[in-house]
């Protein structure tokens, strides 16, 4: 028979071990948040076009950071899409991001770069950020840490993992509404 000290140290045990075994599990399919993947070198990127992202292309709206998100999508040219973002807090813009989508050797390939209000970039000259294409599904489409997803024609959820700046990362969703032509705000 064992003591009670013993039954609470085993099942302290088989804790420790099963949330061990679920994290070499969740790495072992690259998942390691709820909505992002990490990519696969093995696998690679799987076949895609800008077919399977076109339903993005639109004036979106949504709030984060404390304050107003904005992201225009172009229609597919050129084998790309391009976007325009900005954060807007208390009517102060506090940045921008431009963002391509764009087609290279039979699959996607998301790049951004982030600028201050005054437009001056946070990466160097010539550093993007690159995202690979991990997963494409019907309502969904998983870059490296970066998930587009379509509830709806008129919404969409993106995920980001973002660093804190302390070396955690952290999944960060954005929800934005489609902004219609009737509603807008001038």
């Amino acid at each position: 028979m064992y003591t009670l000290l013993e039954k609470q140290l085993m099942k302290i045990n088989f804790i420790k071990i099963t949330t061990c075994l679920m994290a070499i599990a969740f790495s072992a399919f690259g998942q390691t948040h709820k909505n992002t993947l990490n990519f696969n070198e093995e696998a690679g990127s799987p076949k895609a076009t800008l077919s399977n992202i076109n339903w993005i292309q639109g004036h979106w709206q949504g709030n984060a950071f404390g304050g107003i998100t904005e992201e225009i999508w172009t229609p597919p040219l050129g084998n790309s899409m391009m976007c325009a973002f900005k954060l807007v807090v208390e009517h102060q813009i506090k940045f921008y991001e431009i963002t391509t989508i764009t087609e290279e050797e039979g699959t996607l390939m998301l790049r951004l770069k982030h600028f201050h209000q005054d437009l001056k970039g946070w990466e160097e000259k010539n550093v993007t950020q690159d995202f690979r294409l991990v997963k494409v599904t019907e309502n969904r489409v998983y870059f490296e840490g970066f998930t587009f997803e379509k509830i709806s024609n008129n919404e969409i959820n993106m995920y980001v993992v973002i660093n804190d700046g302390e070396g955690q990362q952290n999944e960060t969703r954005f929800n934005y509404k489609r902004v219609l032509k009737n509603s807008m705000n001038n």
